[in-house]
């Protein structure tokens, strides 16, 4: 049984045909989903299909395009909806350097009130980062000095030295089906080398479609593509590698597991 650690099924795409996608994903052993929140007007939106679908768990956070529309949201806002029983985790957050959609300063602020959000509830946190990897790093190290936090570095297409320094901040790297594609051979070297217990997998759908998706409109059930991928890159059989990456996903999202 597989676990997509990052999807959004309230996006246009999925959001009108949400049962269906729902059922196809199911259909492909996929037994748990994470519906990660980008902006605060989707959190109650993202929150009810976490509460009406036993399988889907929710998130609360601000992405870095959407920094600068919330300067409002700070540690105090996460922390409050976050004590709901199907929120599992805190963003998605981190660093996009490569849109620049909003102020570089205030990404940074954004990210280190998700970081306090995460430390002071034991959940962990959502990490986006694009071209922005030497940032990522300084603020993670910075902030784990002043306690630790639990996370994971999610649709991973960063460097493997940064891989390095995720695993050393105790993080988990989520691979998605970019790892499919025939130009991510950086990424794929990275990917067969991931400690199996820190390794999660996810579809970011209804983006980044898996061979032999590409050009569809991504869904969960497409996670088992990219896990059957992977596990041959690694040399593992797909059991061992849905059942290790699901577990991770409830040792991770502890309380997926309440």
């Amino acid at each position: 049984m597989f676990a997509d650690s990052h999807c959004h099924l309230n996006y246009k795409g999925l959001a009108e045909q949400q049962q269906d996608v729902l059922q196809r994903a199911r259909a492909r052993g996929v037994s748990a989903m994470l519906n990660i929140a980008t902006r605060e007007s989707e959190w109650d939106d993202v929150l009810a299909t976490a509460e009406r679908e036993p399988d889907v768990w929710a998130t609360v956070g601000i992405h870095p395009h959407e920094a600068d529309e919330h300067p409002h949201i700070d540690t105090a806002r996460l922390i409050d909806r976050a004590r709901h029983p199907r929120v599992v985790g805190i963003g998605e957050t981190g660093l996009d350097y490569y849109y620049d959609h909003s102020d570089r300063a205030r990404q940074q602020t954004s990210f280190r009130a998700h970081i306090a959000a995460a430390r002071t509830t034991g959940l962990p946190i959502v990490v986006h980062t694009r071209d922005a990897e030497d940032d990522t790093a300084a603020i993670l190290r910075e902030e784990m000095g002043a306690g630790a936090f639990p996370g994971v570095i999610h649709c991973f297409t960063a460097s493997g030295a940064f891989a390095d320094i995720a695993l050393e901040l105790g993080f988990y790297i989520s691979i998605s089906g970019i790892v499919t594609f025939k130009n991510a051979r950086d990424l794929q070297e990275t990917a067969a080398r991931l400690p199996l217990d820190r390794l999660l997998i996810e579809t970011d759908a209804p983006f980044l479609a898996p061979v032999p998706h590409r050009g569809k409109t991504g869904e969960p059930a497409f996670v088992a593509d990219t896990g059957t991928f992977l596990a041959g890159l690694r040399g593992e059989s797909v059991d061992t590698l849905a059942a290790a990456t699901a577990q991770n996903f409830h040792d991770l999202f502890a309380k997926t597991r309440v």
